[in-house]
């Protein structure tokens, strides 16, 4: 099966396609809809979903098995398209969003097999950051028979440069043959190790292009949003870069970073500004009725990863935290109110911010409560300009500089901690 053949056969790399084009595949009630009628708005009564961005319609079972594994299961289609739909809803709203449609699924007598699994928000992320182009791979997407098959032609062709494996040239007792016979030596000293047919065919020094695409991609037209604005969606109208990228070595072990913000309501940074804030050096009163869920936003840590920008991971409590998701926090934004810390892995204020860089962000000109002010180095304090609606962003040149020290204290502390562009100086992470 030739690589084409292969991303045509593949749902995700289908929808992926298909974002990409902005081009919505299409939920039917049959493999080749031929009328209206056959088109469906519910995914518990849609048996199909049709790809319609190429040419040539194609067509999957909605109940198909994708690449991307979650709790050692192959997800549906069904799960996977319903993750993509309600990817820009609170986690509270998409729980709700996914028991409506199971239970709708249930009334219609489906299996528990049809039933659509909730994703953890880790997972969701590299789910939608892989199917809006964003990343290549993730460690929670099995990789197509292709990237395994480059992945085994760089080891025979390390058997074959002579790296790694491959048979010894001497056998066994052919040692005393040598001291016995100068010419028999003489003849096993001219032999060199062989690879296979893999290595033969495709060299020994396998040229990875994936650096040089990422920079394309920025002059290309993938440039970045204003914070808080719509993600701009790369322009791809076929699956032809898709192949491309299908022969990239897989990008193991990154992980994000993650923030938490505090929940109370007196904090000045919470979830409904803290986009702008951190990614756009800009201040607004935040919206206190706004919360829970996951956001992200990306900076170029320059002593971790100077090649690329870092993705961190903002949420405002453990809820849905695997016990290795502690290892990857590397700033907890604190008021000094201790009961935000009762449901976390450090309930104590001491031994979170030994693991962790605290930020505690006031109005300028006000006392610094003694809480943080007892934490002492360990938190970082930040005092921006109070809001003021008549002077509206104008007013706010300041802010810029404090969120360069935020950012600052940020890359010291994860320098200090031992992360690498890969994660934190732990193996607890994997």
């Amino acid at each position: 099966m030739t690589s084409t053949e292969t991303a045509q056969s593949d749902p995700l790399l289908n929808l992926r396609a298909a974002i990409a084009a902005s081009h919505a595949p299409l939920l039917t009630t049959s493999e080749d809809p031929s009328s209206i009628a056959d088109t469906e708005h519910s995914l518990a009564r849609a048996t199909h979903l049709v790809f319609t961005h190429n040419d040539d319609n194609i067509a999957f079972k909605i109940s198909t098995p994708t690449r991307f594994i979650s709790n050692d299961k192959s997800l549906s289609l069904r799960s996977i398209y319903h993750a993509y739909l309600t990817k820009d809803l609170s986690v509270q709203d998409g729980f709700q969003a996914t028991t409506r449609l199971n239970e709708e699924l249930r009334s219609r007598g489906a299996g528990a097999d049809a039933e659509v699994q909730n994703l953890l928000f880790v997972e969701k992320t590299e789910l939608i950051t892989f199917l809006e182009g964003t990343d290549e791979v993730s460690e929670h997407i099995r990789p197509l028979a292709s990237e395994a098959a480059a992945k085994d032609a760089v080891g025979s062709a390390d058997v074959a440069s002579g790296a790694a494996g491959g048979i010894a040239t001497v056998p066994s007792g052919a040692e005393g043959a040598r001291r016995e016979d100068p010419r028999l030596a003489e003849i096993l000293a001219g032999e060199r190790r062989m690879g296979d047919r893999n290595s033969v065919l495709r060299g020994v020094r396998p040229t990875d292009f994936s650096p040089i695409r990422k920079h394309a991609a920025d002059f290309l037209g993938r440039s970045r949003a204003r914070p808080g604005g719509p993600t701009p969606i790369p322009s791809a109208p076929s699956s032809a870069p898709l192949v491309a990228n299908m022969k990239k070595p897989p990008r193991s072990g990154i992980v994000s970073p993650i923030i938490m913000l505090s929940p109370s309501a007196s904090s000045l940074i919470r979830m409904s500004n803290v986009k702008d804030f951190l990614e756009g050096g800009f201040y607004q009163p935040a919206d206190s009725s706004a919360g829970g869920g996951m956001l992200q936003v990306s900076r170029t840590i320059p002593s971790i990863d100077p090649a690329r920008p870092t993705r961190f991971i903002l949420v405002d409590g453990p809820e849905q935290f695997k016990p290795d998701y502690w290892a990857r926090v590397v700033a907890v934004f604190t008021t000094g109110q201790t009961w935000q810390f009762k449901s976390y892995k450090w309930t104590n204020a001491a031994d979170l911010f030994s693991h962790a860089l605290g930020v505690y962000v006031g109005w300028n000109g006000e006392e610094v409560p003694p809480t943080v002010r007892g934490y002492g180095r360990a938190v970082k304090t930040a005092q921006i300009d109070k809001w003021s609606a008549a002077q509206g962003e104008r007013g706010r040149w300041r802010d810029r500089e404090v969120v360069e020290g935020i950012w600052s204290a940020v890359e010291g502390s994860m320098r200090a901690k031992g992360w690498t562009r890969e994660g934190p100086a732990t193996a607890a992470t994997r």
